[in-house]
């Protein structure tokens, strides 16, 4: 893998958008990640469905902090950002795999965000008013079938995403960690506004003997890191490279070659007959009967693709 000691000519590394990479500081027990996606990746997602802007900028958030969880991954396999409450919201789920894939939705009622609404007046709404009572629940699948996933499980109690996700490393990881997310719609000169998402991560990693004082070093690194602004992790003229530079030029950082990310969802048809053979053949017919006809008609919650499974093709044959 490529990585470079950022320098004056940062802009060199990571620049465009749909990417994610991370970084070190030089001889600090500090790491991190940072990403940034554009109207092909995150706009994509959030383009299939008719949600409202705010509702559409959380799911925006937890596709950005998918993907700066999942990069860090040393195996095969996906990170699963989920957000469950009696709120307007009552599911969002963003998945993000090691290959590149991200994937995202969520389920609202209308009328109750209305009502939210109402009483913000235009004010940002927080995790609470968006999922009532509820909980962030972050989880590792690996590819290989015979592990078991991994999940940690936070109440959502922070005032934004991001320190909800902060609470779960501190809780269920043990690992000091601050988060920003930026997500928003930007209108480039002659074309139409388009979504834009950017995020960032550090954290702090177990030091040794030979780095020193290493709360110092976490401690300015942080507030550091907690001036980046949205527009910097935005701006799709402003490259990563030279975000991390802006940010930590002085303590030297290095940061690695970006992978890419793009949008693209798991679902198919042969997942789905797979499924539903799991089902009894009785309940296979009486919902293929609801239908009229002789086919198992199914949309996807992520990307919409719409199945129609002959019935034949699930049922064993024993059922009339």
């Amino acid at each position: 893998m490529v990585s470079g000691k950022l320098t004056e000519f940062a802009d060199e590394l990571g620049t465009g958008a749909n990417s994610v990479a991370s970084y070190q500081l030089e001889q600090q027990a500090v790491r991190g990640r940072i990403t940034r996606m554009d109207g092909a990746t995150v706009g994509a997602i959030l383009g299939r469905h008719n949600y409202p802007h705010e509702v559409a900028r959380f799911l925006g958030e937890a596709l950005t902090l998918a993907v700066l969880i999942g990069a860090s991954l040393k195996v095969d396999g996906r990170v699963a950002v989920q957000a469950q409450g009696n709120g307007p919201v009552s599911l969002m789920v963003a998945e993000f795999h090691t290959n590149g894939a991200l994937r995202g939705m969520l389920r609202f009622d209308q009328e109750k965000w209305d009502r939210v609404e109402r009483v913000n007046k235009g004010d940002l709404p927080h995790p609470r008013q968006v999922f009532g009572d509820g909980a962030l629940a972050i989880t590792v699948i690996q590819d290989n079938e015979y592990v078991q996933p991994y999940q940690g499980v936070v109440p959502l109690d922070g005032t934004t995403l991001a320190e909800c996700a902060e609470h779960y490393f501190e809780r269920s990881e043990q690992v000091p960690t601050k988060i920003r997310l930026a997500v928003g719609e930007i209108q480039m000169a002659g074309q139409t506004a388009s979504w834009q998402a950017g995020g960032a991560l550090i954290q702090r990693v177990a030091g040794d003997e030979n780095r020193g004082d290493t709360d110092e070093d976490w401690n300015t690194a942080q507030i550091l890191f907690q001036s980046v602004e949205d527009a910097e992790l935005l701006d799709p003229d402003l490259s990563l490279g030279r975000v991390l530079y802006r940010l930590f030029h002085e303590q030297g950082v290095r940061m690695e070659e970006p992978s890419p990310v793009r949008d693209e969802c798991t679902c198919s048809a042969e997942r789905l007959i797979a499924t539903m053979k799991n089902l009894p053949d009785e309940e296979l017919v009486e919902l293929a009967q609801d239908t009229g006809k002789d086919v198992f008609e199914a949309g996807c919650q992520f990307c919409n693709r719409q199945f129609a499974i002959p019935l034949k093709d699930v049922i064993s044959g024993t059922a009339h």
